[in-house]
């Protein structure tokens, strides 16, 4: 039953003091407790009744929500009787923990509450218990051993009538039982389901998409790496799955949420198996990392590089170019409390890298990230043009480049050894099919399809910045790719924005050398030359910052700036005057030119 329901049971005399937005939350059980820590009694989804008797001063509250809290508690009744109404500072932690509160009229005894929740439970669950036992069964035994999530999935539509999808943390469908979601509806669903977990609220979560009604259950991940319930939602929000039902589980009985709640633990075994698959490519890539980061002989990396390449390209030998990808997630501090952030980059990263329009996992499969402290770095090979129709041993020829004896690529014709970087669009990872033709890596075109989506997990407090490496075409290439996607990522971390990239063809601009200018010298540097201006603009609203930018862009023609701005000649030679005139530089030199350039964009 939900939480509502015995709101409007005015027999029970309950008056919700806060969490009206939690109101459909399922009661599972009542308990009456007086205990201060009452959390070995408690399995979840129980309504808790309190006297109040643990209660001696205001500073008790707090914990005591945050136990109830943790335990999975979907509600709070307190008696009015012992302290002649509710203490404010019970109402406040309460609404802290989002833990919904009703006050109990002094009329009213538990007992009638306690008989009243028992029996509606009691009621709900008789009706489907034995065939939801039998669904049980059936799920566990033919579960990800006899054919994956796919199987569990289609006892869903043909038991109980349900579409349901399991998708990544970007949207991207890893398994399905008939239709696929229409277009975009992935990454709708995704971006709703992290919004909803950053705020707190407990799955499953209600979403409407295109006119259809869907709710979302977690998946949390329950292997090895699996982090404790105890631990920082944001460690996980942009790692774990999550399972999207075409229908609205607001009115459903306990005994189909049960059931659902058990199909993503089904589901949770199965995820758990495809990272333990994982664990050999990201042994490779941390190997090749901790070689590259060491300075170790460029024979010893390209060995083992040759061990890599068929793992990574299976059935294409070695690879004759590589790039490197670098990405970090940052979190805002709250409360000094440092936020452990590589693995789920890596897992992050891992996503990012495969096509969004390809289903399952497969194409995951060949791609190799390591993760350091904060940061997680990507191996990507890149096949030869060709691929299919190359010799044996793997040696693709083109352009750009061929693998030669040893393993390692030799320049192409054009002399440089590096593959192009596609564009927009082109250019994901994961290993072209035979015969495609990919030619690297955009910064862009990564994060394109996944921006918007994981913006809603990291809300206003996170930050996920990347950045990508040219494609190299020997071992002796991959330390300054490595250095050269990290410079990338840095210039895309000075960037406004949840969400930035930047890729290595940025790095030949002197817009590099911004991020790296510390902030007092920034500020210095651009409130002597334009705090003038500013301040002269509010004054007379004289738009003399928007000349100057105009004025540069237009590389100091008069003429042609005039046009932009709509002003006669005369009136812009003025407002250049006005300008040399407050900042004591000249305009028609190189040097005040740059000056004032730089610091406008480091504005």
């Amino acid at each position: 039953m939900r939480l509502r329901a015995l709101l409007e049971t005015e027999a029970l005399g309950l008056r919700l003091l806060g969490g009206d937005d939690e109101l459909d939350r399922t009661v599972r059980g009542v308990m009456t407790t007086d205990l201060r820590d009452p959390s070995r009694y408690l399995s979840g989804g129980e309504l808790v009744l309190t006297g109040l008797a643990w209660r001696r001063g205001a500073d008790d509250s707090e914990p005591f929500v945050r136990i109830l809290a943790s335990a999975g508690v979907v509600g709070l009744a307190a008696g009015e009787a012992e302290l002649a109404g509710i203490p404010d500072d019970l109402v406040l932690a309460c609404e802290r923990h989002r833990l919904p509160l009703f006050a109990v009229n002094e009329d009213v005894a538990f007992a009638t509450i306690t008989e009243h929740v028992v029996r509606q439970v009691s009621g709900e669950r008789a009706g489907d218990l034995a065939a939801v036992v039998d669904r049980h069964r059936r799920l566990m035994t033919s579960g990800p051993a006899g054919g994956g999530p796919e199987v569990v999935l289609d006892l869903l539509g043909s038991d109980l009538d349900l579409r349901a999808w399991v998708l990544s943390p970007t949207g991207r469908r890893i398994a399905g039982a008939g239709e696929p979601l229409a277009p975009g509806a992935g990454a709708a669903l995704a971006a709703e389901h992290l919004a909803a977990t950053r705020t707190g609220r407990r799955g499953p979560h209600r979403a409407t998409v295109g006119g259809t009604t869907y709710s979302l259950f977690p998946i949390r991940n329950t292997g090895r790496a699996a982090a404790p319930a105890s631990r920082d939602v944001r460690e996980t929000v942009l790692s774990d799955w999550l399972l999207a039902v075409e229908a609205d589980a607001a009115d459903w009985p306990a005994a189909r949420l049960d059931l659902l709640q058990g199909v993503t633990q089904l589901i949770a075994v199965e995820r758990d198996r495809r990272d333990a698959a994982r664990t050999v490519r990201r042994r490779l890539a941390q190997e090749v990392l901790e070689l590259v980061q060491t300075g170790a002989p460029p024979a010893e990396i390209a060995a083992r590089l040759r061990v890599a390449a068929p793992v990574l390209l299976p059935g294409l030998g070695t690879a004759p170019h590589w790039q490197v990808v670098v990405a970090r997630v940052d979190w805002d501090a709250r409360g000094g409390s440092p936020v452990e952030s590589g693995p789920a980059a890596q897992v992050l990263l891992e996503e990012i890298l495969v096509d969004p329009a390809d289903p399952g996992s497969e194409t995951a499969d060949r791609i190799a990230v390591a993760h350091t402290g904060t940061e997680a770095v990507a191996l990507v090979p890149l096949p030869a043009a060709g691929a299919a129709g190359g010799s044996p041993d793997g040696e693709g020829h083109g352009g750009e480049g061929h693998a030669g004896p040893d393993g390692e690529g030799h320049a192409g014709p054009d002399d440089t050894g590096h593959a192009g970087e596609g564009r927009a669009g082109e250019g994901r990872a994961g290993g072209p099919e035979p015969g495609k033709d990919r030619t690297g890596l955009h910064a862009d075109a990564l994060l394109a399809a996944v921006r918007e989506t994981l913006s809603a997990g990291l809300a206003d407090d996170g930050r996920l910045t990347l950045g990508v490496s040219a494609a190299v075409h020997s071992a002796e290439g991959l330390r300054g790719a490595l250095e050269e996607a990290r410079h990338a990522r840095r210039v895309a971390a000075a960037r406004p924005g949840r969400v930035c990239a930047a890729g290595h063809h940025e790095l030949a601009s002197h817009v590099l050398l911004l991020p790296f200018v510390p902030d007092d010298v920034r500020r210095a540097f651009t409130a002597r030359l334009l705090d003038p201006l500013r301040d002269y603009d509010r004054r007379h609203r004289a738009e003399l910052i928007e000349t100057l930018e105009a004025f540069l862009d237009c590389d100091g023609s008069w003429t042609r700036c005039a046009n932009r701005l709509h002003l006669h000649v005369n009136t812009l030679r003025y407002r250049v005057g006005r300008i040399e005139q407050l900042t004591g530089r000249d305009l028609s030199r190189l040097e005040d030119k740059l000056d004032f350039f730089l610091a406008l964009r480091m504005s």
